[in-house]
């Protein structure tokens, strides 16, 4: 259940069978639904998810009222909301899952007992999150100064897996525009 956030690990780093289970005793691994909140904007992020399986969704709230995609974030990467998560800050944003997911669950305090364990695992966690962050950023910055309809081509060509597992409300969400304007774009190219 653990292996594969195990596995990922060891893409960085080797990390010997002792520490194997020093890690591992500290995770909790849970099966969440399409739609759930994982984490409330405006409260203070104390959980780390891995992603084995499914999207999640980094979103907040406009001034409308509306839900706003910022993120999509998907199997083999990290997800919270970093400054509220290392700084005990109120995050600006939520998470939520975006599809059936299959989550390592990390709460804070097991991590920072981890971190305490075995020295390596801060600096090679900090440094993938801190990659995956470069990522998402560029990914969202290709986005930029395109019209709708070209946003919508390249989210296909840059995210496709992404594309077939979650709403269009969320696409429409993430790049926006509105699930109108998405659907007669989604006809359009037919």
């Amino acid at each position: 259940m653990f292996e594969q956030f195990i596995n990922f690990l060891k893409l960085f780093k080797d990390i010997p069978d002792a520490d194997i289970a020093i890690i591992e005793h500290e995770l909790i691994y849970k099966k969440i639904k399409e739609g759930e909140v994982l984490f409330r904007e405006g409260n203070i992020c104390k959980e780390m998810y891995f992603i084995c399986k499914g999207v999640l969704r980094v979103v907040s709230q406009n001034e409308k009222g509306n839900h706003v995609t910022h993120f999509f974030l998907k199997e083999n990467q990290f997800c919270c909301i970093l400054n509220s998560f290392n700084n005990n800050l109120h995050g600006n944003e939520g998470i939520e899952t975006a599809c059936d997911a299959e989550l390592i669950i990390i709460k804070k305090q097991k991590l920072l007992i981890l971190f305490e364990k075995l020295p390596y695992l801060k600096p090679l966690i900090n440094g993938i999150q801190l990659q995956s962050l470069v990522d998402k950023i560029q990914i969202k910055n290709a986005y930029q100064g395109e019209d709708a309809a070209m946003r919508y081509r390249n989210f296909l060509i840059r995210q496709p897996d992404i594309a077939l597992r979650v709403s269009l409300s969320d696409i429409a969400s993430y790049l926006g525009i509105t699930q109108q304007s998405l659907s007669r774009i989604r006809k359009n190219m037919r």
